[in-house]
């Protein structure tokens, strides 16, 4: 169904986003007499187990958890595979926004697919929270004035689990990177956060994209001598230098693994045997307090069997605070309910009063954890040990204007 929201917020409204003011709107009410949550990200391809259908199961556990009902109208959820493709990603935005009525889409998992949909965001006024997608272009030179990002990205990254592993005694760093932009730019990001912090790196190897024998790399990391190997890899590359870094047996020889890209349910692909030792940031474990606990059971019984990632985690977090927003805004208008969103802090079981910055970057501290060692695991998905907690305001990019528009 066409939806126009336009006129009676106008300009007055948009100003009013920006000085965290909520403007004229108050009694416009829900479009279309629902709210509709949109869950797009991949759901067949590589990242589907720590993205996927799950978020989309998070999302419902949200809209339970706040009661069924917003402002007395119903809450539906709608999903999507993006198939890890910007066209079809925006297409499928492009969609649901114009013709389905959703009121705003949460979770995307990819950066390409993020940019697309950003875009749409800026340009037409919709609601986007990205929750696994990393590119910090979004709370960048893409900001909008009706997104969001929610959980980690590419400089936060480098910031937490360098500033944290040097802080733990690791600080001489050797990396082992594949040969592509995001890596280079992962090592650029890294490189001057370790020394900051009183650490070196020692040297690099770089590898071809989806290459099969990591030996020589994983040997030249083991010569260096280094104290943390750090793979700035992602997917089947990562998890193919995890398991010959076993073999050759470098963690054994008291080397330690850093990821920059990783998640729980990698560890449970590759086992303990394997993964063990290694260290990596996060924004949640499933096994971190009662809260988190709680929240496991249910998304585990939700899913037939699945432990939540933090993606997961992060989207519940997202659908839970929008719903807040549009309660607090009287209405489903996307400039009315993202200036809401901004104003109220962000409160649930694993995000702790945390602000929701002009540039729509959501602070949320991280944990720096470490792959257990078999002995040490209780029981199924007992996977990390929590190391240490990193503020996010120690590793998050401050807000730029001359970076992001919407805050001149």
């Amino acid at each position: 169904m066409e939806r126009v929201k336009r006129g009676l917020f106008g300009t007055a409204l948009a100003a009013g986003l920006i000085c965290g003011v909520a403007g004229a709107a108050t009694a416009a009410g829900i479009s279309g007499e629902v709210v509709r949550i949109g869950v797009m990200n991949d759901q067949s391809g590589a990242y589907a187990d720590t993205s996927g259908p799950g978020s989309a199961a998070a999302a419902r556990l949200a809209i339970e958890d706040f009661g069924g009902t917003v402002l007395g109208k119903p809450i539906e959820v709608v999903s999507a595979d993006h198939q890890n493709k910007p066209d079809i990603g925006a297409g499928t935005a492009r969609r649901w926004y114009d013709q389905d009525g959703v009121d705003g889409i949460f979770d995307i998992a990819n950066s390409a697919v993020s940019l697309a949909v950003q875009e749409l965001a800026k340009s037409d006024r919709r609601l986007v929270v990205h929750v696994g997608s990393a590119n910090d272009r979004i709370y960048g030179q893409d900001c909008a004035a009706t997104g969001f990002l929610w959980l980690y990205d590419t400089f936060s990254i480098a910031q937490a689990i360098g500033k944290a592993v040097v802080a733990q005694g690791g600080d001489s760093w050797y990396y082992i990177s594949a040969d592509y932009a995001f890596a280079k730019a992962m090592e650029g990001a890294l490189t001057p956060v370790v020394e900051a912090a009183g650490g070196k790196v020692l040297g690099a190897v770089r590898h071809p994209i989806g290459t099969t024998d990591y030996s020589s790399y994983v040997l030249q990391a083991q010569a260096s001598g280094a104290k943390i190997v750090a793979l700035a890899n992602a997917g089947v590359d990562t998890i193919n230098t995890i398991k010959q870094a076993s073999e050759f047996g470098l963690t054994q020889g008291g080397q330690k693994l850093a990821a920059t890209v990783f998640y729980l349910h990698t560890v449970h692909g590759l086992g303990l045997e394997v993964a063990q030792g290694l260290q990596v940031v996060t924004g949640f474990y499933w096994d971190m307090d009662d809260g988190t606990r709680a929240f496991a059971k249910r998304f585990e019984a939700a899913t037939g069997g699945n432990m939540p990632s933090q993606i997961h985690a992060g989207t519940y977090s997202a659908v839970l605070h929008y719903l807040k927003a549009v309660e607090a805004a009287g209405t489903d208008e996307p400039r009315a309910v993202a200036a809401k969103m901004r104003e109220i802090r962000v409160n649930d079981f694993f995000t702790r009063d945390a602000e929701v910055r002009r540039d729509g970057r959501l602070m949320r501290d991280y944990h720096l954890v470490e792959v257990k060692t078999p002995a040490a695991s209780t029981g199924p998905w007992d996977y990390y040990k929590v190391l240490d907690r990193v503020p996010a305001a120690d590793v998050i990019r401050p807000m730029d204007p001359a970076l992001c528009p919407i805050l001149n």
